[in-house]
């Protein structure tokens, strides 16, 4: 570690970070530090795909997180996995490439005041960054570079982006594959969707994402891409400007009272495994450790809820009572049938023959089993026809479990599982200590709403419909979870609530919004509101979660901070 002072301070090397980091340090004149409390990202399974499951559980990777008790889920704690090492979630998560839909965006305009958040104003921040398998022979139909598109994204003329939103664009850092390997019985579960009413797509990224099939992941040749691959190597290692520290965290950030009364952060004080070192940021601070670690952060610093603050013996230095609250994530309801006469993961990794099948052919050919995301093929529709839009989302794999980190089922199975895209429960982060060392409690409040529940029971009969169409009868599908017999709303609510796990997809504890909103933690362009020099740049400033994956969204969101704080700090 070297002289503790720097111009910018990134605190947290995941999703947001690493791509902050590149376009930062891209500025010679501009000394960049990259905090990260995990290791590098040297672990084997991190990168070939099955591999989350080595990842998720395992401390080397994971921050091994519980949530609290939830009375949606009948008393039951989950298992709340965060990545660990460079490239954070990036690097244990299921690599699915999802925008989410126009409205999410234009609504996150709605709620900040600010027209740069509308669908087509985020759009090219997406495309920054994209290499898209099939953006090659697509991506000519934008008509101009990424930067021109963003040089007129305000008010650009409306033919502009209709031709912009058909196409994706190659070249960028962040790889968006297609996945290698199907299985007939995802086949059939697709044609019964359409046998539902589900039109079939090949792109959830249009913003509208009403459909189904199969989803893009972010793999390159079969290996997982993770941020630190995207973004760090090798184009950050090589820069004089720019300095990366792993197996350091922060203790808390330094915040001082500037002549002119205003509150300042003028840097970070990190455990470096040794002693505590205090480093100094000339211009910015820059939070980006997740909607977990972020609140966590500035609670710890005396910025948050005060009643909380002095609970726990810590000096209120800024009374901001959003700061760990609004947290929503995406609650699945996994479903499982029985299968006959088809192959399933659950038969063909039950066998020593099998497996040996399995290893043999990712050696080989970096395909098979080995190079699967956990949820090959997906599909979003209306939990009920009354829904204005696409409200739930599947994650469909050939594949069954008691639960996350269990052994496959010994019979051939599929699971289909189900979530509400716009939950209208609000669960908290808040600190348990004044020990940056002790975990955070996580309340997400699952199931809270009379809302969610009636989805959460709707979105079982939808999967049932699906089930029961003609292109799987030849499979004769049994219902194992949760069972047939379970049959009105407080019947099917209550097993969601038996049956039901996160998605890994918590964000808004650190939510953007007006300067007359009383619960925005950050502006419009993510600046922490009373405390000059801070900004936060993870999924928790998304005021409302999107509909589908959050990981590509973030990317974008930091996209964007990178220009404004480039721009000057505006």
């Amino acid at each position: 570690m070297s002289a503790p002072r720097f111009d910018t301070i990134i605190i947290g090397a995941g999703t947001a970070g690493c791509l902050l980091a590149n376009r930062l340090s891209a500025d010679a004149g501009r000394r960049v530090l990259l905090i990260e409390a995990g290791r590098k990202d040297d672990y084997h399974w991190i990168h070939i795909p099955v591999g989350y499951l080595h990842c998720i559980g395992n401390p080397r990777t994971d921050w091994l997180y519980q949530t609290e008790p939830a009375a949606g889920l009948n008393g039951r704690t989950l298992r709340y996995p965060r990545g660990k090492t460079l490239g954070g979630c990036s690097s244990i998560n299921g690599m699915i490439y999802m925008r989410g839909q126009a409205r999410d965006y234009d609504r996150w305009a709605q709620l900040t005041g600010d027209d740069s958040w509308t669908w087509q104003n985020a759009l090219p921040y997406f495309r920054l960054h994209e290499d898209h398998y099939k953006g090659a022979n697509a991506a000519h139909g934008a008509r101009g570079t990424p930067s021109e598109l963003l040089d007129t994204a305000d008010g650009a003329p409306e033919e502009l982006w209709r031709t912009v939103l058909r196409h994706h664009k190659a070249g960028g850092e962040w790889r968006i594959d297609k996945q290698r390997l199907r299985w007939d019985v995802l086949d059939a579960f697709a044609q019964a969707a359409q046998q539902a009413g589900i039109a079939a797509t090949d792109d959830f990224n249009t913003g509208d994402n009403e459909g189904v099939g199969y989803f893009e992941v972010n793999q390159k040749a079969g290996w997982r891409w993770n941020t630190a691959k995207a973004f760090l190597r090798p184009t950050c290692y090589g820069r004089p400007n720019f300095e990366l520290w792993t197996s350091a965290q922060v203790e808390k950030l330094v915040i001082e009272t500037q002549p002119d009364g205003r509150q300042r952060c003028t840097g970070v004080q990190v455990w470096d495994g040794k002693q505590m070192v205090k480093i100094t940021a000339a211009r910015e601070v820059v939070l980006s450790a997740g909607s977990i670690g972020s609140p966590q952060i500035l609670q710890l610093s005396g910025i948050g809820p005060g009643a909380l603050l002095q609970q726990h013996g810590i000096g209120v230095t800024h009374d901001l009572p959003g700061v760990g609250a609004n947290l929503q994530d995406h609650l699945q309801i996994r479903a499982v049938f029985k299968v006959k006469g088809v192959q399933t993961l659950n038969t063909l990794a039950n066998s020593f023959w099998g497996k040996a099948r399995i290893g043999l052919e990712y050696a080989l050919k970096q395909s098979g089993p080995m190079s699967m995301a956990p949820s090959q093929l997906g599909a979003f529709t209306r939990s009920d026809p009354s829904q204005p839009h696409p409200n739930i989302e599947y994650h469909v794999q050939p594949l069954s479990l008691d639960a996350f980190g269990e052994p496959l089922h010994t019979f051939p199975a599929f699971t289909a599982s189900v979530c509400n895209l716009n939950p209208t429960s609000r669960g908290t982060v808040a600190i348990r200590s004044p020990r940056f060392e002790d975990a955070p409690a996580i309340a997400p409040n699952y199931l809270s709403t009379d809302e969610d529940r009636k989805v959460a029971a709707d979105s079982l009969r939808v999967t049932r419909r699906i089930v029961a169409q003609p292109a799987l009868a030849p499979f004769q599908p049994e219902e194992f979870r949760p069972g047939p017999q379970y049959q009105s709303d407080d019947e099917l609510a209550r097993l969601a609530g038996d049956i039901a796990s996160t998605i890994f997809h918590p964000v808004g504890t650190t939510r953007m919004g007006r300067d007359d909103d009383p619960m925005a933690v950050v502006d419009s362009r993510l600046r922490v509101r009373g405390i000059d020099g801070l900004r936060v740049v993870d999924a928790g400033v998304m005021p409302t979660i999107t509909s589908g994956n959050t990981n590509s969204p973030t990317l974008m969101i930091a996209e964007k901070a990178a220009r404004w704080i480039m721009a000057g700090g505006g």
